[in-house]
């Protein structure tokens, strides 16, 4: 069974200390650390980007420069014990311009977002299509929410801020979504 309740469901290695220390050597221009920040953090930034453009060109683009962006920047980077906050704040800056630049809000279906999680450890066959198709029954907004917070493990406060939303929305989408992917997971295992 498929459980979206837990934080870092997905990606257990996105531990912020592990990241504040990567972004700290990479401000001393440390390439292996970059790649081992991309390793930890690229699932995460590539999921947010994809909900957001709903293309899969435009979201490796975006996943591209933010790394891009990461490097030269990193030397501006406050420690806060947040930096996943930080890179998606930048992923989120850079899929605003896409849209922006394109000025168009998506055109492709959500079902390339469910590519990502082929990738993903634990999610046996069946698990991975049914979440794909669960997951197209939220909004583009619900979505972004609950793989913020499952995937990339955003507590929901981090997830009001990366998305320029109130905390008690963000709550209460999160929970219509939960709500929403359980009706069609009972609904499932009853037919």
């Amino acid at each position: 069974m498929i459980c979206l309740t837990s934080p870092n469901a997905f990606n257990q290695d996105t531990d912020p200390a592990l990241l504040d220390a990567c972004l700290q050597k990479i401000a001393q221009d440390d390439s292996d650390a970059l790649a081992l920040l991309y390793e930890k953090a690229s699932a995460a930034v590539y999921a947010f980007a994809l909900s957001m453009l709903k293309n899969t060109q435009d979201a490796q683009d975006v996943l591209h420069d933010c790394f891009v962006s990461v490097y030269f920047a990193a030397k501006n980077y406050q420690t806060r014990q947040k930096p996943m906050a930080w890179l998606i704040t930048i992923a989120r800056n850079l899929c605003l311009k896409k849209l922006h630049e394109k000025n168009r809000t998506a055109d492709t279906p959500f079902e390339e977002l469910a590519q990502n999680w082929q990738e993903q450890p634990g999610l046996g066959a069946q698990d991975k299509l049914v979440l794909q198709e669960c997951m197209c029954h939220l909004s583009d907004e619900e979505r972004q929410i609950v793989l913020l917070h499952a995937l990339a493990g955003f507590k929901h406060r981090e997830i009001a801020q990366v998305l320029g939303l109130k905390l008690p929305t963000v709550l209460s989408k999160y929970n219509r979504a939960c709500q929403k992917l359980r009706k069609l997971l009972l609904k499932g295992e009853r037919s």
